[in-house]
């Protein structure tokens, strides 16, 4: 059985075993030692006051994951946030990080964010791909902006509109106020099978 939940600071371990390999043998994260424990449950924590954190179950194992974080500390950037996605390698290709993007977008959309951005460390074929399918559009390339096992690394930045733009923008809803609401409810429940950018968000 699957299903899409909020992470808990109980989930710290299960997104270290995810997170740990990729940090040690992957260019993916910029990290480059696996966090402790200890510091993962302050940062789920701490996170998931404001920001969505959901965990993807597959009969009771956690396949992957994905969050959303301040974008910028600036007030006028308030109502943006960049994204992070993770999964465990043997549930790739498997529909499941798009599922888990569609439902982070619906939270952050609800919350009244406008627009998410995510960096993708280049080459990362299979991670463009998942972002172009759900509406994301290249921004631009940060070059050599990272060195990590050897080599200087690029990374090219995506955007995503959530929302129309507004003129007069309400500050987003802290995602502990809107925790247990029936909207929010409805939409770990039954979340969105895919999201293809402001269309099918406000449609």
């Amino acid at each position: 059985m699957d299903r899409i939940r909020l992470a808990t600071t109980d989930d710290a371990e299960a997104v270290l075993r995810i997170y740990g390999p990729i940090c040690a043998e992957s260019a993916i994260t910029f990290d480059v030692t696996p966090p402790p424990v200890d510091v993962l449950r302050e940062e789920i924590a701490g996170l998931t006051r404001e920001f969505p954190w959901l965990m993807y179950e597959r009969d009771g194992v956690v396949a992957g994951y994905v969050y959303a974080s301040r974008h910028r500390d600036r007030a006028a950037y308030q109502w943006a946030v960049t994204t992070s996605i993770y999964l465990d390698p043997q549930y790739h290709r498997q529909g499941i990080g798009r599922r888990l993007y569609a439902a982070l977008f619906a939270l952050l959309e609800l919350q009244g964010y406008y627009t998410a951005y995510a960096g993708i460390t280049q080459p990362n074929e299979a991670s463009i791909g998942l972002h172009e399918s759900l509406g994301f559009k290249e921004i631009g390339v940060y070059a050599n902006v990272g060195f990590k096992l050897g080599e200087w690394r690029n990374v090219s930045w995506w955007g995503l509109t959530l929302r129309s733009p507004s003129s007069s923008p309400a500050p987003p809803t802290p995602l502990y106020e809107l925790a247990g609401t029936p909207e929010f409810e409805a939409i770990l429940a039954h979340p969105p099978a895919g999201w293809a950018g402001v269309a099918e968000a406000r449609g």
